[in-house]
């Protein structure tokens, strides 16, 4: 028998009880702060946020809010219901983010509190209208498990460990990730470099742009016409797809412009350069597209084409043409007036399926590094979910 099974069998042998989150911390909420406030408070302290990439830190400032040992979770947007655990640490938190701080730490161990509500928190997002949210009256009514401080401390001691183990394992499949993707990205580029045995066209000689228009996040529905918001294309969506993972009502869809099987769809603009024009190969059924985005309609392979704009060469001519201060875009004539190397249809099919292959070993979550990336983190999961479950204690 294990000490953590020891320790439930004497102290807690027939569950534990069940309590809400507002009973046991004090929940607080972040402020609004800007990019331009980080910029003229420039500073050494974090602020966290929305996001989490790099931690949730959004950046840095001169002073902090709060200096305390505390669970952080994301309010609003794509991340909601993302928790972070803080010690030892001052910082601040933005008007997107909430604070929980536990009322008495001799019955409650915060950091047992951040594993729990790895596991909980998620279940209570609203995704209603394309905006998830979890709101601080919320998670308030959250109800958790509370075990035995002892019990809680060798949950923590235990799943430290693995988390620690887990991390150190991802990393190093993350660095032959990162390698493997440079090797491809060499390759793609040699397949894709031509001289003067090829015909060169612009883009605008080959096809034409058809620019979406009046799709928001806020006309999403359950069910529906398929869409997809130009967004989508550069937090979810991968080289090329079949289906999307959002859709409008059959009578908003009648009003929108929309991309047939065979159009490259691509962003329209980004936050940064390498980021803008991202394409996606589209292989489904009609679907509406969003403002911000074209479908590019044309006569030869669309995941040729794709490829293509994926390539270094690429990337260097969006430096030369891409502009904007608060986000990039480059303009649709510059687009059309990029050249491309156009072999016949056979050779172009040839270079794909050889692509194909390389794509799905660095970026498919169902083969290759990722798929055992994606594994660890799962196994990793379920033994943490599996640890935090109870029965609970009855009266």
């Amino acid at each position: 028998m294990s000490k953590l099974d020891e320790l439930i069998a004497e102290l807690c042998p027939d569950g534990v009880e069940f309590v809400t989150v507002e009973e046991i911390c004090d929940i607080t909420r972040g402020r609004v702060m800007s990019k331009n406030y980080l910029r003229e408070n420039t500073g050494v302290y974090p602020v966290y946020s929305s996001q989490t990439a790099n931690n949730g830190v959004f950046g840095y400032i001169n002073t902090f809010d709060y200096d305390c040992e505390s669970v952080t979770w994301t309010t609003d947007g794509a991340n909601a219901g993302s928790v972070f655990y803080h010690i030892n640490e001052k910082f601040s938190i933005t008007n997107v983010c909430g604070l929980l701080r536990v009322k008495n730490n001799e019955l409650v161990s915060t950091k047992f509190l951040f594993y729990v509500l790895q596991v909980y928190a998620k279940k209570y997002v609203n995704d209603g209208m394309g905006n998830p949210k979890l709101m601080s009256n919320v998670m308030a009514r959250i109800s958790v498990p509370l075990p035995p401080l002892a019990v809680q401390q060798e949950i923590v001691r235990i799943l430290d460990n693995f988390t620690e183990l887990t991390a150190e394992l991802t990393a190093e499949l993350t660095a032959e990730l990162t390698a493997r993707r440079k090797q491809y990205e060499y390759y793609r580029d040699l397949l894709l470099t031509f001289g003067d045995e090829v015909e060169w066209k612009t883009l605008g000689e080959i096809g034409k742009l058809i620019r979406g228009s009046g799709l928001l996040k806020s006309d999403f529905v359950e069910e529906g016409f398929p869409c997809i918001h130009y967004g989508q294309i550069h937090t979810y969506y991968g080289t090329s797809a079949t289906e999307t993972i959002s859709f409008v009502s059959v009578d908003k869809s009648k009003k929108l412009k929309k991309a047939k099987k065979g159009d490259v769809l691509i962003a329209g603009v980004s936050e940064n350069v390498e980021d803008v024009c991202k394409p996606l190969a589209w292989l489904g059924g009609d679907i509406c597209i969003s403002g911000d985005m074209f479908a590019f309609r044309h006569n030869q392979n669309t995941k040729y084409i794709t490829y293509l704009l994926q390539t270094t060469d690429f990337s260097r001519y969006k430096e030369k043409f891409a502009h904007g201060a608060k986000v990039t875009r480059l303009r649709q004539d510059k687009l059309l007036a990029y050249k491309i190397p156009v072999p016949p249809l056979e050779e172009q099919e040839r270079i794909v399926a050889i692509l194909d292959r390389f794509d799905a070993l660095c970026n498919d979550l169902t083969s290759g590094i990722p798929a055992e990336i994606e594994a660890r983190q799962k196994q990793y999961e379920y033994y943490r979910d599996k640890l935090l479950s109870f029965k609970e204690v009855t009266a």
